[in-house]
C-alpha cells in the first residue's frame, strides 16, 4: 500500500466527519431562522383574521403549518449533528 493511500485511508475519515457535522449545523441554523420568520408571518396573519376574507384563515394555517416543518427540519438537522457527533 503507498503512503498516499495510507494518508488518505486515515485522515479523509478525520476530516470528513467534522464536516458532516457543521454542514448539519449550519443547515439546522438556516431551517430555524426560516421557522422564525415564517412564525412572526404566521402570527401577524393570525392576528390579521377577520370574517370578511375567508383566505386570511387559510394563509395563517399555512403560515403556521410551515412554521411547524421548518422547525421540525432544523431540530432534526441539529439532532443528526449531534448523533454524527457522538459516533
Amino acid at each position: 500500500m503507498s503512503v498516499v493511500a495510507r494518508f488518505v485511508r486515515h485522515v479523509v475519515p478525520g476530516v470528513i466527519r467534522p464536516l458532516r457535522v457543521l454542514w448539519n449545523e449550519v443547515i439546522g441554523f438556516f431551517f430555524i431562522v426560516l421557522a422564525v420568520w415564517f412564525g412572526a408571518s404566521a402570527i401577524r396573519t393570525a392576528r390579521e383574521i377577520n370574517d370578511t376574507d375567508p383566505g386570511s384563515l387559510f394563509r395563517a394555517l399555512i403560515s403556521g403549518g410551515f412554521t411547524l416543518v421548518l422547525a421540525a427540519f432544523g431540530a432534526a438537522s441539529f439532532w443528526k449533528a449531534r448523533k454524527i457527533n457522538r459516533s
